[in-house]
């Protein structure tokens, strides 16, 4: 019989590790080659120069142009972009059969979003809460409840 194999991503907007479970009493294991993390920057770090510029449409006056998004949150969703892709390609290649996410709301709510249906369809539990700090032996405590580690 073949075991089901659950992961656990574990997010936030600049941080991402996935964790492996095959059962009761087999804890779990960190997945190689899929931890990933940018440098968590502000948005003033982000946009160190000055706005440009653009004239009024009415008179001689020219006024700042501000962006339509905020530079930091472009960059959290573009990383969970990255995330939510590595997944459907080891979904679609059956590295995994079940998918839990316990990930940072904002990161949560983003990711979402950017999910296949197909990863969709595994995922049986989210989790809306900032985990990544955890270390891995400690994980079993917040998934109890949810997994039998």
């Amino acid at each position: 019989m073949k075991k089901t194999v659950t992961w656990i991503l574990i997010a936030d907007g600049t941080q991402a590790r996935v964790v492996e479970h095959v059962g009761p009493g087999k804890g779990l294991t960190t997945v190689k080659g899929l931890d990933w993390s940018i440098p968590p920057l502000q948005t003033q770090d982000i946009n160190a120069d000055r706005p440009g510029r653009s004239h009024s449409s009415v008179g001689h006056g020219r006024s700042a142009m501000e962006p339509k998004t905020d530079p930091a949150d472009h960059r959290e969703a573009e990383f969970m972009r990255s995330v939510a892709h590595v997944l459907q390609e080891k979904a679609t290649s059956g590295a995994y059969d079940r998918l839990i996410i316990a990930a940072a709301p904002i990161a949560l709510g983003n990711l979402r979003k950017l999910l296949s249906d197909h990863v969709k369809k595994t995922v049986v539990a989210e989790l809306d809460k900032d985990l990544t700090n955890v270390p891995t032996p400690q994980l079993d405590k917040h998934l109890d409840g949810i997994i039998a580690v």
